[in-house]
């Protein structure tokens, strides 16, 4: 929980079996934004498989998970005026031995860390990185908030990609903006090198957010290859 909301609309979950990591910052009215993230979240987990038979690659089969996360969410914010226009960010990382698939629609980060360096992977999906990816810089900090791309507002959404081979040593951390408004990529990896510990790395990061105030809430999900 940050230190400016009562409810926390962040939502994160794994299955170790899967190999499959997902992170989401839900956004709506009242409660409406806990409602987006957990369906996501519950969603990703149940409907993503490799594809048994062998015959699915990787980021097929989670881009169709994350396409049915989106229907659900559409689904259920038709059910009444209360969720009407709930949404949320998505990030997900899967894992096949030495190679990495992530995706993510909104602006919920994945960062990969190596050598003591850290660099973002994912591109947000929000107004400010677009300006800024023009050139635009002017004011772009004030347009943080407003995302281009989210799970759930529409029928249909354009998840991007990212793949990298990945080995003992290196780690991914998954994130809202909870963080990163807060922590760029240096002061991240000053922090997850500080520590043995994942659990002490991301406690340290949710720290540095609620020292600077903390307006939002925090999920850290940081990954470890050994």
């Amino acid at each position: 929980m940050g230190h400016k909301r009562s409810n926390n609309e962040d939502c994160f979950g794994y299955d170790l079996a899967k190999k499959l990591f997902v992170v989401c910052d839900g956004m709506g009215g009242l409660a409406a934004g806990e409602i987006a993230s957990r369906t996501a979240v519950d969603h990703l987990l149940t409907h993503y498989s490799r594809g048994g038979s062998g015959t699915m690659a990787m980021e097929d089969s989670l881009h169709e998970a994350i396409l049915s996360s989106n229907m659900a969410v559409w689904a259920a914010s038709q059910t009444g005026p209360h969720v009407r226009g709930m949404g949320t960010t998505l990030v997900a990382a899967c894992l096949d031995q030495s190679r990495i698939v992530i995706g993510n629609v909104g602006d919920s980060r994945a960062y990969f860390l190596r050598d003591g360096a850290c660099a973002q992977i994912t591109q947000d999906h929000s107004v400010e990185a677009e300006r800024r990816r023009l050139g635009l810089q002017e004011d772009a900090a004030s347009l943080r908030q407003f995302i281009t791309r989210a799970v759930g507002v529409a029928e249909s959404v354009q998840p991007d990609f990212f793949t990298a081979e990945v080995g003992p040593g290196d780690s991914i951390l998954l994130t809202t903006d909870g963080l990163t408004r807060y922590a760029d990529a240096g002061k991240i990896a000053l922090e997850v090198n500080r520590h043995a510990s994942v659990a002490e790395a991301c406690a340290g990061l949710i720290e540095i957010a609620k020292s600077e105030g903390a307006e939002d809430n925090v999920t850290c999900l940081l990954l470890r290859l050994l």
